[in-house]
Parts: structure tokens; sequence; C-alpha cells
């Protein structure tokens, strides 16, 4: 979550800056890092999916019979 966070924070500057600046690459950049945002949500759900298909559960406990 403080990864999203932070993306989204740098994406307000992003667009803050090439407003003032009349440039549009500031906001190309923002849709760069919108897409690698929700590669990252969706990579997270995959292995909560893949989690959940294996131990019949996504419970916090365990998760930590998964350590090698």
């Amino acid at each position: 979550m403080a990864i999203e966070l932070l993306l989204l924070s740098a994406n307000i500057n992003f667009v803050a800056f090439s407003h003032y600046l009349g440039d549009m690459s500031g906001q190309v950049f923002v849709f760069f890092i919108l897409t690698v945002a929700a590669a990252e949500a969706s990579i997270g759900l995959a292995i909560l999916i893949i989690v959940f298909r294996n131990r019949q559960s996504i419970n916090v406990q365990d998760l930590g019979s998964l350590r090698g």
C-alpha cells in the first residue's frame, strides 16, 4: 500500500509540473506509472489466488508454512 501512495504522489507531481511548464512529457510518465501500478496489483492478486488454491485459505498464520 505504501508503494501505491508513493507512485500516486509522484503522479501528482508529474502532472503539476507538466501543467506548470506546458510540457506533456510529465503526463506521459503518469500513464507509464499507472501501468506499473496496475501490473503490481495484478501480480499481488495472482499470488493470493494461487495461495488460496493450494491452501484453501488466505489466513496469515497459514502463510508462515510457505518458507523454505
